[in-house]
Order: structure tokens, then sequence, then C-alpha cells
């Protein structure tokens, strides 16, 4: 049956409000005193956090919360850290421990002690008076563990007994003196092996010996762009110079030599520095360079050529002195073969052979009468911070194979992979001579022996650390986990073990 309504007259009808029909429901309001529909009471404004007009010409760049300055006392308490604090707590040199015993009868390093192999193994004290000097040629390393022991000392291995012997060949003190030899090494091995270390004793022994020792203590430092640079006007290629490392050099030089350069006076003439006083030292002329950085290079030029000097100039004859020999160390010496961090002005990369600091360490590795009143030039590698270089790496293997008696025709001699791009100064510069001596040659350090080992923990036991019984199965243990004796691991060893009765 069809409706009588049509679309028409239903699309009229109003809809009646919710309010007005009834609910089966009850309607809860929150409001307890009205009871107006919730749906049909006022909208609340909204919360804005501020009611206040922007003024004209006012900035509405967003406020960035200010980072605070960082705590010397960590946390949230302590003073802010000065400019350049975080770096000295960085390469902070503690030396002594308080709180470990102090070991009874320790033999100090000295002229007999650093050749006497009856001391094989056992750990000598470096003298008070030393180590003065030994700070200023930046001698102690961060990362070494002189913070645990009550005073620094330095095991007496087998190496340094041979490098004992060699100091007093060339002094001239054995019975077959090879006074003014000159004894060029690089010195090599794996990370821990103590090759830091071993700069460290030879530049002890330099000082008792009283030779000038002149050290470049990071080599990495020279080129990561961190110092000034200058390029010298008129060299092809163009070379540079570093001012103020070369004063810091000078500075480290008077500071560690002060005795020694006091007592030799200027025996050559300087026409390109101001004219010193009649009978000025060495002393005050390496002064006149890390007073002046602008003429600190020709300052050091000029210290060289007094050092080397084997004869007065021409009017300066009076109180002259026969010059002594020579230690010069370099440590991570890898960084100087490769490119350096700095730009020229075409903003390409300049090597680093093209530093005039880095030129002349390095040519003192060739062939020549480099110290002429003889000396012994030590420059070590790093396992830690190694840039690696391809022609680096293939330079020293083929050091090595010229020394096992391997000649450059036979197939086992080291050579660059097949279109490999190598660095050809690196190869020229330590490129082995045709005849069968060179004067240049690696020297690999490996770990200590077993009695070498035994000496140290014993050491260690002493100064309280180990609390055991030192026996020999007890060291085999330790110098079979330490990868065969490596000096690094047995003093993380030593340091980390707890014994069952403790």
């Amino acid at each position: 049956m069809a409706s009588s309504w049509c679309w028409n007259c239903l699309s009229r009808l109003r809809l009646t409000p919710q309010a007005l029909t009834p609910s089966a429901t009850p309607r809860i309001s929150n409001a307890p005193f009205h009871s107006t529909a919730l749906k049909y009471g006022i909208p609340p404004k909204k919360k804005t956090s501020s009611q206040t007009v922007q003024k004209h010409r006012v900035s509405a760049s967003i406020r960035k919360k200010k980072k605070r300055p960082e705590r010397s006392g960590g946390g949230g308490g302590g003073r802010s850290m000065a400019p350049g604090e975080r770096k000295a707590m960085r390469k902070r040199i503690v030396l002594s421990n308080p709180n470990a015993l102090e070991v009874e009868g320790m033999n100090d390093l000295s002229v007999e002690t650093m050749v006497d192999s009856r001391l094989r193994g056992s750990v000598l004290g470096l003298p008070l008076p030393m180590i003065d000097q030994l700070r200023a040629v930046q001698a102690f390393k961060p990362k070494q563990g002189w913070s645990i022991f009550r005073r620094p000392g330095t095991v007496l291995r087998r190496d340094t007994i041979e490098m004992g012997r060699l100091f007093e060949e060339i002094s001239g003190e054995t019975e077959t003196p090879k006074k003014g030899k000159v004894v060029k090494k690089i010195i090599s091995g794996i990370k821990g092996s103590g090759k830091s270390v071993h700069l460290l004793q030879a530049m002890a022994i330099g000082f008792l010996k009283n030779w000038v020792v002149i050290t470049v203590p990071d080599a990495r430092e020279l080129t990561c762009a961190n110092t000034a640079y200058t390029a010298v006007e008129g060299t092809k290629p163009l070379q540079y110079i570093q001012p103020n490392a070369t004063s810091a050099l000078l500075t480290r030089t008077v500071e560690a030599n002060r005795e020694l350069l006091a007592k030799l006076k200027v025996s050559q003439k300087h026409p390109s520095l101001p004219k010193l006083a009649r009978g000025a030292t060495l002393e005050d002329l390496a002064k006149l360079g890390f007073n002046d950085p602008a003429i600190s290079w020709n300052v050091f030029q000029a210290l060289w050529t007094e050092l080397t000097a084997s004869a007065p100039a021409q009017g300066l004859e009076q109180d002259f002195e026969p010059r002594p020999p020579m230690l010069v160390t370099v440590d991570d010496m890898a960084h100087w073969m490769t490119e350096s961090e700095y730009r020229d002005a075409d903003y390409n990369k300049i090597h680093a052979h093209d530093l005039y600091f880095v030129k002349h360490f390095l040519s003192l590795l060739k062939e020549g009468d480099s110290l002429k009143n003889g000396g012994l030039l030590l420059y070590a590698t790093s396992a830690s911070n190694n840039p690696n270089p391809v022609a680096f790496n293939i330079a020293l293997d083929r050091l090595a194979a010229r020394q096992a008696g391997i000649s450059p025709s036979d197939p086992k001699y080291p050579n660059p992979a097949a279109y490999r791009d190598v660095d050809e100064r690196v190869l020229e510069l330590l490129k082995p001579l045709d005849k069968a001596t060179s004067p240049l040659e690696v020297q690999f350090l490996g770990g200590l022996t077993r009695d070498e080992a035994r000496g140290f923990y014993e050491y260690f036991a002493r100064s309280g650390l180990v609390r055991d019984i030192i026996t020999e199965q007890w060291v085999g243990e330790k110098w079979s986990l330490s990868g065969g004796g490596i000096i690094g691991e047995l003093e993380k060893l030593g340091r980390r073990y707890r014994s069952a009765s403790a």
C-alpha cells in the first residue's frame, strides 16, 4: 500500500532538539547548580601561554637555550673549565703514586748499570735530577704506566744494554772506540712493544753521557695544521717554515741542555742574525729564537751549525771547545711520509717533505756527514696512531730485506703492487744503497724474555701491586697471555691482576 506522504513533505519536517525529546536514561551534567545541557553550554576559551601583543620591530627569532659550560668537577657543581684545560688534563703526566710501596735497594740508571748484563731484567729508577730534563724534552707519554709506582723506573732489557754499549763506542770509551761514528736506526715493532720507552732510555743515557739531546716528541703535531706556517719565496717546489714549532723546539733544547750549552761559546759567523756580544754562549744564541719566533728558523740553523762544527771560524778561535756527540730522536715518524693537512694558495695539500722543519730531520737519514762529531739518530714508528702510508711500509721492508742479505734482483725483494700509486719521494728518501753496509738500519722491538718478564713482575710485587708468589708457572702464564712478553700487555695484566688470597 502506498504512503500518503510524499518526499517533498518529509523534507519540510524540522528535527526535534535532543534536549526536548524524552530519554530513557537520565543525562548527567558537570554543572551541579543548573540543568543546562553540556552540548549547549558556552565553549571555554583557549588557554594561551602569553597574552601580550608583540611590539613593533621586535625580533621574532627563535631563542635557543645557551649551553652551559662544562664543569671541571663533573656533574653540575664545580667551576667552569678554562680554555685549554681539557687538553692539559688529557696530556697530564703523573710520575709518582704515594700509595705504592717504596722499593728498597732499587738501583738507579747510571753509566755503570746501563751496560751491566747482570742487572738484565731488573727495573732501574731514573735519577731524580734527570726528571726535569726528561720532562723538558717531553719524553714521558700520558698512557705509560708511570702513575702506578712510587717513582719512575724502566726495565733493563737486552736492547737497552746493546744501546748503552753503542753509546760507549761512539763516545770512545771502549777497547775498540768508534769516536765520531754516526748510527742511524728506525725503531719499529707492534703496539705496546716499548718503542717510545726505548727512546726515553736513549735520552736518559744521552744526558748521562753529556750529549746534546734534540727531540721531536710527536711528529704528527707538525703535519696536522695546528701551527702557523709561512711560505719561503723563491723556492721550487715552494717550501714552508713553521716558526712557532721551531721556537718550541729551541725552548725544549735549551731547557734540557742548559748546563752544556752554557759552556760552549759561539764559534761561527751568522750574518743573518742580530749581532751577539763577544763571548756569547750557545744558550744566548738559542734564546734569540724562542724570544722572537719570526727568526726562529734562522736561529735553529745557526745553532745546528754550531753544534756540528769541527773547527772555529777565522777570528773566533778563542775559547773554542770540541762539540760533544748528538742524540736526535723522532717519535711517530710515519706522519712525515704522506701529505700534511696544510694547504697552499690553491688549496692543494702540502706534502710533509716540503716543510723545512720536517725536511731537515729527514735529510739526516741520508748518506753523508749529518753529525760531524758523531752521534745517534733514533726515529720510531707508532702502531697506535699510524696513517699507514704504503710507500713507507715498502721502504721499511726493503731496509729489512737488505739487512737480511736479499738483493734488489731477488724475487723476494719487496716491491709495490702493479698499478699501485706509491709516493716515490718516500721510496727515494729511504732507498737502500748498493753497497753491503749502510748507516741506516731497522730495529724491530719484540717482547721481553721470560727472565725479563719475571724481573718486571717482581718489581710489581715489591711495589704492592701483586700479592702472590712469583713462580715460573705464574710468569709463563702471563707471558703467554701478553703475546710473547709484549711489555705493554704485561703492564695491563699487572694492573688488573688480583691475588686469590687478597
